[in-house]
């Protein structure tokens, strides 16, 4: 397939994803926050974080280094995401002694580039997210010296897991961006979508962790990836 072929595909995909969706000045975001509720891993996390709130609330004992570990994963939130979308949702199948090595986050993940409007597939699924669950919890009880800073922590995590779940639900729905901060975040994720997955991997901040990592070019110097939709060309 040469370059203008390539180039003329990802023309045409994106008009058939603009043309397949219903008119977006009518979606508000009343309406996306609304539908956002219907999927379960928003629940799952709201249920982490009230969970973890009202376990520390008992406990009492408030002290200000508590907020060094939350803070400091924030902070470091835009690297994390970044690296788990390269190195975990990208992950190429590959056999291991006899044993194909591809999680349902990484299946899940082609299924959501083939069909980028699968608003389901935009979402963690809810089986490997009670694993995620089960493993901050037991960081929280277990590494913590304090039960009190874990829980803390475990908060964060779940404001943080919300956060970026409506980020990555609201890009993939019909609501336009309005916002300077928010086009420029949507139209990141439009690019690692229809132009070349091997570029601007962040999701919840603008190029934040892409410009660390190299992967932010200039969109004119990326030539259009002809798997964009069909990751790995598998």
């Amino acid at each position: 397939m040469t370059r203008a072929e390539v180039e003329r595909l990802a023309q045409e995909r994106l008009a058939s994803e603009e043309a397949a969706a219903p008119r977006r000045t009518a979606y508000t975001l009343g309406m996306g926050w609304r539908r956002f509720w219907r999927h379960p891993s928003p629940w799952l996390m709201s249920a982490m974080l009230v969970g973890a709130l009202t376990a520390r609330l008992t406990l009492g004992g408030w002290r200000w280094s508590e907020l060094i570990a939350p803070v400091a994963f924030v902070a470091l939130f835009p690297v994390i995401e970044w690296v788990v979308h390269v190195c975990v949702l990208h992950w190429r199948p590959r056999r291991v002694a006899g044993i194909t090595v591809d999680s349902q986050l990484a299946r899940m993940h082609r299924e959501h580039h083939a069909d980028p409007r699968d608003l389901p597939l935009v979402f963690i699924p809810w089986q490997t997210l009670l694993f995620v669950i089960a493993g901050f919890l037991a960081v929280a009880l277990l590494v913590f010296p304090r039960t009190e800073a874990g829980l803390t922590f475990v908060a964060g995590v779940a404001v943080m897991g919300l956060v970026y779940e409506w980020t990555h639900y609201l890009i993939h729905s019909d609501y336009r961006p309005r916002s300077r901060a928010y086009k420029a975040i949507w139209r990141n994720h439009r690019l690692h979508h229809y132009r070349n997955e091997n570029y601007w991997f962040g999701v919840t901040t603008s190029g934040t962790s892409d410009r660390l990592f190299g992967t932010y070019p200039d969109p004119r110097s990326v030539p259009t990836s002809a798997t964009a939709k069909n990751l790995h060309g598998g």
